[in-house]
């Protein structure tokens, strides 16, 4: 008997690990294609700027183009902070980092780069903070019932 149990138990460890790891690649590829997503939409932008620069070149218009141009910047803008978010939530997911001077993906805890050998800076986790937890179940089963009872006689008022 003792057997089948540590054999449930090392079979239920093994899925458990299997179907993190494969949370994690689901996630990260999802944020992978939405990096390809956004960068398509640059590439479409880029070429509206670069429409609206030749006709203004072919219309011989002389006015600034920059304010026909500055909704597409913006847009670009927004788009490349989305990007970095995303590789910043693939980094945390595959426990890495960038190197601070050549930009190399390294493991989290590499306190050297391996490409250029760059010191890194030490990573501080944020503190856990002690929270009490409170009963607030029959504090909002009670609020609920008295809204409940408020609600149901303004409606017979009406």
């Amino acid at each position: 008997m003792d057997f089948f149990d540590k054999l449930t138990k090392k079979a239920t460890e093994t899925y458990k690990g299997a179907a993190e790891k494969t949370s994690k690649i689901a996630k990260e590829t999802k944020l992978k294609m939405k990096i390809s997503e956004n960068k398509s939409k640059i590439d479409e932008l880029y070429k509206e700027i670069g429409k609206k620069v030749y006709q203004k070149h072919v219309t011989n218009d002389n006015n600034c183009v920059k304010d026909q141009i500055a909704e597409e910047i913006a847009k670009i803008e927004n788009l490349s902070n989305e990007i970095e978010e995303f590789h910043n939530q693939i980094l945390e997911l595959s426990n890495a980092k960038t190197c601070v001077k050549c930009k190399e993906t390294m493991d989290k805890e590499a306190k050297f780069c391996p490409k250029c050998g760059a010191e890194q800076p030490e990573i501080k986790e944020p503190e856990a903070k002690e929270v009490e937890v409170l009963d607030v179940d029959n504090e909002v089963s009670e609020e609920s019932t008295e809204n409940n009872t408020v609600e149901n006689n303004t409606q017979e008022e009406e």
